[in-house]
């Protein structure tokens, strides 16, 4: 029987590096954000290649649920998909997945904001996916009487074979050191949005160094990095520690 693992995270979140660990697992498959597709043809939101993303995916939210739930590819026991709250704009959310372990993955919103703004003119608050993020793990805390794995990318980053042990012991399946490693370029199931998204990861063979100091922003990145604070937050609690 497949463990299905849905890792709920916003862009910049060390979410391609997690993959990657994922992708590291002898017994894993992994997804990059099979939603994506389906939230551009939904929104018309002018990202960059989004016309080769949607011709390139399936757009229809049932189906690609469908999808998720049903047999995982190359018959693998462990099935990790990356996920995107903010693409969550059609008539699926997450209690129409049921046969997931939902986890999420955080970082602190100025990071998300200074990293978000090198790849993009302009951004806003429901871009970094924090509200729904938070309303999908309470939904999930309602669900099981119980909070579901969170994980803060500046604890990974200071101590990855700490938290992801523990995450990996919260997710009911069994460590593996692959995971603190992986091979330099892209991976077979990243998305084509590759090309423009991935380069420092694509670049690199293992998660980084532990973050500096908070980065300085713009006043408008700032104000984006505040209306997400409170969610940050309320979420950050829950984080697994080393």
């Amino acid at each position: 029987m497949t463990i299905r693992i849905a890792m709920w995270s916003g862009p910049r979140n060390l979410s391609t590096a997690m993959m990657r660990s994922f992708s590291s697992r002898s017994d894993t498959f992994v997804s990059d954000e099979p939603f994506y597709g389906a939230y551009l043809k939904e929104t018309g939101d002018p990202q960059p290649m989004a016309q080769a993303i949607i011709d390139d995916m399936d757009c229809d939210w049932h189906s690609v649920a469908r999808t998720l739930g049903g047999t995982a590819p190359e018959a693998s026991p462990v099935w990790y998909q990356k996920h995107m709250p903010h693409h969550m704009e059609g008539p699926i959310d997450i209690l129409d997945l049921p046969d997931m372990r939902h986890a999420f993955l955080i970082r602190d919103p100025v990071r998300v904001a200074a990293s978000y703004a090198n790849k993009r003119t302009a951004i806003n608050a429901d871009h970094l996916g924090t509200v729904r993020q938070r309303r999908y793990f309470e939904q999930i805390c309602d669900r099981d009487g119980a909070a579901p794995p969170v994980v803060d990318s500046a604890a990974i980053l200071a101590d990855p074979a700490t938290i992801l042990g523990r995450l990996c012991e919260a997710l009911g399946i069994a460590w593996d050191s692959a995971m603190l490693g992986w091979a330099k370029g892209p991976h077979p199931q990243d998305g084509i949005w590759q090309s423009h998204w991935y380069d420092k990861v694509n670049a690199s063979t293992g998660f980084g160094s532990p973050p500096g100091p908070l980065p300085v922003l713009s006043e408008q990145y700032q104000k984006v990095a505040d209306a997400c604070r409170e969610d940050y937050e309320a979420l950050r609690v829950h984080a697994i520690t080393a």
